[in-house]
């Protein structure tokens, strides 16, 4: 038992984020498919209401739970949701490009391409949000 909290608090981050980004990735794959399959909304108009909703729901579990972000001030909250939107607009312009030539170039299935997406995306996330985002803001 000791090993495991041990290994939990060393790696904390990675498997918060890998937990919470799993969340994350399943609520953007159910409001795709139910927008694209179940509502027959285009690749594009479906991806884009997925990606908005999951990065709503990214933001917060990343800040509150994953990265454990203290922000004192409103200015700098807004700052840090700035840039995690802003990056995040970054990595949905691959996610969209790789859903387009996944499903119109390719024909592939939506949902597959969806899922494959997803890994490439997740990875850049947490790229963007440890290097960039949620850093210590105390100080500020």
């Amino acid at each position: 038992m000791k090993t495991i909290k041990t290994l939990w608090v060393r790696y904390q981050s990675i498997l918060s984020y890998l937990i919470f980004g799993g969340l994350t990735t399943l609520v953007n794959i159910v409001v795709f498919w139910l927008f694209n399959s179940e509502l027959s909304w285009p690749v594009w108009s479906a991806n884009t209401v997925a990606w908005f909703l999951s990065v709503l729901f990214a933001y917060v579990t990343n800040k509150l739970w994953v990265f454990d972000s203290k922000t004192p001030t409103a200015g700098a909250i807004i700052r840090e949701a700035t840039s995690f939107f802003g990056f995040r607009i970054l990595s949905y312009v691959i996610d969209e490009a790789i859903m387009l030539i996944g499903t119109s170039v390719l024909h592939g299935n939506g949902l597959l391409v969806k899922i494959i997406d997803q890994v490439v995306v997740v990875v850049l996330n947490w790229f963007f949000s440890k290097l960039f985002i949620f850093k210590d803001r105390t100080t500020k």
